[in-house]
């Protein structure tokens, strides 16, 4: 996860093209079997974090249990030395906490793969088996590599409820699961200041976290809303990433949103890549969101790179100020060269769009436009050898603001009626047999433009 964020404080992500990769369909990329290392890859991304083989430290507590059952009700744990987490169930304890105080005051990390990767330093961490519960309470960490709350290890579950969760450091995470470790989540609030501090995320080793309800807010840099090397569903919450991107999945990983609304305003909206940095298995990078608001303020709306990825949107109330919706191409840090592109299968229902689609030469975009969907904008202006594809239902409508060029076009609506052309034309691939149905002729448009294939 710190690695990803790593990657964002790539000034942000240097723009869309700084961080992660973008796909086009569920199948497998050629990124995908590309384990090859460049320097590009050994910068982190905006996850944090590099990669360990194991824990190698400790670590201690002010309090812990270990292989035993407590319950605690109105206590205050303050930590203050290095490697020390404020509270620690360990080796399948059990711990209820109720009106509890966690301070992690001082004492640094020694080692941010630790933190990052087996909860080192936490406020309050579960690990090898252990489970928590915790309600009604607040954990405040102001050292370096100090999460909030770490589930890590098979069996280690954290369920946390009506707490309030503030970090002030860098690589301090709201919640964090690794290591197939778990954490449930109702009505928490969380706050992070660093950098690589997403509010919610799992790093290596996978991990599952599901949110119900809730306010979470980064501020920091390369500190996105969500980050995904896991599995991680949130209902019902609002969510505001100031210094990064409002979500991001790295590898063959998820994020489930329900009636969210979310927002970054750095870098790009959402994010889809994979870094080959050893925290992600490869796969596709999948988003879904139902209901809520999605909102970006700087780059795509959709930037995907060096893997394959799909996003399904529906009834989601979507912003982007800036004017692309979805970027998908190679980029220099991650992957090899000729091999990062991104393959996207993106489909939107009862949806109003609108931006550039813009797609590389060795990427693939296939957008599914459904339900009285309606996209404004254009696809692949400046790029003629891109392999986009748009398929419309009768409902939905497609209105071209610009010369557009589409490898394959599929309408259900057969006098294509519903799209809008505004006196431009859109170039179609005649020797693609998706194609087929068009005859390789020129049809004329409503509002002046044509249909017609690329010479």
């Amino acid at each position: 996860m710190k690695k990803k964020m790593m990657i964002l404080i790539l000034s942000a992500c240097l723009s869309v093209m700084t961080f992660v990769g973008c796909a086009l369909s569920s199948s497998s990329n050629s990124t995908a079997s590309n384990t090859t290392t460049n320097s590009a890859q050994k910068d982190t991304p905006p996850g944090g974090g590099i990669g360990s083989n194991g824990p190698t430290i400790t670590g201690t507590a002010a309090y812990s249990v270990s292989g035993e059952t407590a319950s605690k009700s109105g206590e205050t744990y303050t930590a203050t030395s290095a490697n020390q987490s404020g509270v620690m169930a360990n080796k399948s304890g059990n711990l209820t906490l109720s009106n509890a105080t966690i301070n992690k005051t001082g004492g640094d990390t020694t080692s941010e793969d630790e933190s990052n990767f087996y909860g080192l330093n936490a406020g309050l961490v579960a690990k090898a088996g252990s489970k928590v519960i915790i309600s009604g309470s607040k954990i405040n960490t102001s050292a370096e590599g100090s999460n909030g709350i770490f589930a890590t290890g098979d069996g280690s579950v954290i369920n946390v409820s009506d707490t309030t969760i503030n970090t002030t450091k860098n690589s301090s995470r709201g919640l964090d699961a690794t290591m197939n470790g778990t954490v449930n989540a109702t009505n928490v609030t969380i706050n992070t200041a660093g950098t690589h501090c997403a509010s919610i995320a799992t790093d290596r080793g996978n991990g599952t976290i599901n949110v119900k309800g809730g306010s979470m807010a980064t501020t920091g840099k390369d500190s996105p809303g969500i980050y995904s090397t896991g599995k991680i569903t949130v209902a019902d919450a609002t969510i505001k990433a100031t210094g990064s991107e409002a979500a991001v999945v790295e590898g063959k990983n998820s994020i489930t949103l329900n009636n969210v609304n979310i927002s970054g305003e750095k870098t790009n909206g959402v994010m889809l890549y994979q870094s080959f940095s050893g925290d992600a298995e490869t796969g596709t990078a999948s988003f879904t969101m139902t209901g809520g608001s999605l909102s970006s303020k700087a780059g795509a709306l959709f930037f995907i790179t060096n893997t394959d990825a799909v996003a399904n949107i529906k009834n989601v109330a979507v912003t982007n100020t800036t004017d692309t919706l979805i970027s998908a191409g190679a980029t220099e840090r991650w992957g090899t060269s000729g091999k990062n592109g991104g393959k996207f299968n993106f489909t939107a229902d009862t949806e109003t769009l609108s931006g550039k689609v813009i797609c590389d030469k060795i990427s693939s975009v296939s957008m599914t436009l459904k339900n009285n969907t309606t996209f404004t904008g254009s696809i692949n202006t400046d790029n003629k050898l891109a392999k986009v594809t748009i398929n419309l239902d009768a409902t939905s409508k497609w209105v071209v603001n610009s010369d557009s060029y589409v490898q394959a076009l599929a309408d259900s609506d057969s006098s294509l009626a519903n799209i809008q052309s505004n006196g431009h034309t859109i170039y179609y691939d005649a020797t693609n047999s998706a194609n087929s149905w068009i005859g390789g002729k020129t049809i004329t448009l409503s509002d002046g433009g044509n249909l017609t294939p690329l010479k």
